[in-house]
């Protein structure tokens, strides 16, 4: 009997969306778990107390609880797609420090207790870099998608939903153009499936 990994997941995270796009494009089998975030499942919490998504059980019961970790695991294994070639490793760290800092804070202003327009001015400046790192072409790494592509989108199409009128208007024609063409590739529709949240005794759903 195949003991597949186990990914507990939250189909709206982005950062689980890019584990998952990744698990997607590596074609690594393994059984997803659609976690309630107010009810999170008591196995998950005994393997990674820290309590956020994604997080990535393997078979020999390693934990990998980072996205990004996920995603170099499962591309490390098998990488037909490519995406590992031309990563930018600096448009990734970027969009994981001071682009999230301005779009928590533009998205949850109440939460943070910030000016959401001061934020959402900010971050737009971190979209007018990434427009000059596409350099008029389709996606991140080139003419097809990558590691870099599936790493950030996630998080653009989450600030552009917080506004979608004004994100038309004022974003970089060139970003609006990317976020479009990564959102219709099969593999995100893919990586968007619906599924009900986890309970244990479930029967197991594979994602693959």
């Amino acid at each position: 009997m195949t003991v597949h990994p186990v990914l507990y997941s939250f189909r709206r995270c982005p950062y689980a969306m890019r584990a998952r796009l990744a698990l997607l494009s590596a074609g690594v089998e393994c059984e997803i778990r659609e976690v309630k975030l107010a009810q999170k499942p008591a196995c998950m919490l005994r393997v990674s107390p820290k309590g956020t998504v994604p997080v990535l059980v393997l078979p020999d019961q390693t934990i990998i609880d980072e996205s990004l970790d996920i995603m170099r695991w499962a591309l490390g294994r098998h990488d037909p797609q490519h995406w590992l070639v031309n990563v930018r490793n600096d448009l990734i760290a970027y969009n994981d420090g001071p682009f999230k800092y301005h779009l928590d804070r533009y998205k949850y202003a109440s939460r943070h207790h910030s000016d959401p327009m001061c934020h959402r001015a900010e971050a737009l400046n971190g979209l007018e870099r990434l427009d000059v790192a596409l350099d008029a072409n389709r996606f991140l790494h080139g003419d097809r998608p990558g590691l870099t592509d599936a790493a950030v989108a996630p998080f653009v199409r989450q600030f552009a939903a917080t506004d979608p009128c004004w994100f038309a208007t004022a974003c970089p024609d060139g970003v609006q153009e990317w976020l479009r063409a990564f959102v219709a590739l099969p593999v995100f529709d893919r990586a968007m499936c619906r599924l009900s949240p986890w309970r244990e005794g479930d029967m197991p759903v594979l994602f693959d």
